[in-house]
């Protein structure tokens, strides 16, 4: 395993590149049967999930198997770590690499304090109406819905909620005022197309209990390197292209024409940037037994005979 910081044109520090080799199942894997899907976690069922026929939402059934990798969050290495997503970063890196239970495989991963939830609250609306708003509600079955809900901007928890009365919840509370919250750590799952709370239920509900923007850490798989090599030569040979193209307008019609390095050069950086941080799709391995087990997993798991009914 390399793991590697990512930074942007400015000099931002984004996150951390994981790059996991010889791990070709992940502990917590993704299972797909059909329109069925299941996430398990060292063989414990612990969501299912049924996406609709015509794509506007899935019907889920969580279960109260999913365990946390992560251990408990000392408040005083909180303090010592306080306002630096960077060292979170690298201390959750460690918990993620070394767990048997986590969602890693082969391939290269984002680990970000630069997530999009982040950035789409409107300045009207306060941190826990935000928040509470974004929250996939519904235990243990649920609807995620894709037809009202778009840009992957819901959050599901792994497991419910604690409320604001909840004896963690209280002591992260006093973090979240002192502004040393420990980061809500998030899965970003292309199959459901949504974020999975894998760690921070708790410190989530302190953060709405106070009002407070939580700070997150979220997980995917991004651009492998291979990859990048091909697609960079690829933006490059646009860029020259477009240089070349202005270069001869303005040959034409003198400096009516705007240069084209400013002109393409924003959209050249931009590109770059993604290559290193965008999400690709998670990836999803066939259910060994196919529909008929996920339906026998799905009877144990409800104990309903009528659910799903897709």
């Amino acid at each position: 395993m390399h793991r590697s910081s990512v930074t942007r044109n400015d000099g931002t520090w984004v996150g951390l590149t994981l790059d996991i080799q010889d791990r070709h199942q992940p502990g917590m894997c993704v299972f797909t049967a059909g329109a069925r899907l299941l996430i398990s976690q060292l063989s414990r069922p612990v969501l299912l999930g049924v996406v609709e026929e015509h794509l506007g939402g899935v019907d889920f059934w969580r279960t109260d198997a999913y365990r946390s990798f992560v251990p408990p969050l000392r408040a005083d290495a909180a303090r010592a770590l306080q306002g630096n997503p960077r060292r979170w970063a690298h201390r959750f890196a460690h918990y993620l690499l070394d767990s048997p239970e986590g969602p890693l495989h082969e391939g290269r991963w984002l680990l970000s304090s630069d997530s999009p939830l982040q950035r789409w609250r409107h300045a009207r609306e306060s941190p826990a109406e935000y928040w509470s708003s974004i929250l996939v509600e519904g235990h243990p079955d649920g609807y995620l819905d894709w037809f009202l809900h778009s840009h992957s901007w819901e959050v599901l928890p792994l497991r419910p909620m604690p409320d604001g009365e909840d004896g963690r919840v209280k002591a992260y509370r006093k973090q979240a005022r002192e502004g040393t919250l420990p980061p809500v750590l998030l899965w970003w799952v292309s199959g459901l197309d949504c974020h999975l709370i894998l760690d921070g239920h708790a410190r989530l509900a302190a953060a709405i209990a106070e009002s407070v923007e939580p700070p997150l850490l979220e997980l995917h798989r991004t651009t492998p390197h291979d990859d990048i090599a091909v697609r960079t030569d690829e933006a490059v040979e646009l860029y020259e292209s477009e240089l070349a193209r202005f270069a001869e307008l303005r040959a034409i019609h003198g400096r009516a024409v705007p240069d084209g390095a400013a002109t393409a050069g924003p959209h050249l950086a931009r590109s770059l940037d993604d290559l290193n941080t965008a999400p690709q799709p998670t990836w999803a391995w066939p259910l060994p037994g196919g529909e008929s087990q996920w339906r026998r997993i799905a009877r144990d798991v409800t104990a309903r005979e009528d659910w799903p009914q897709g």
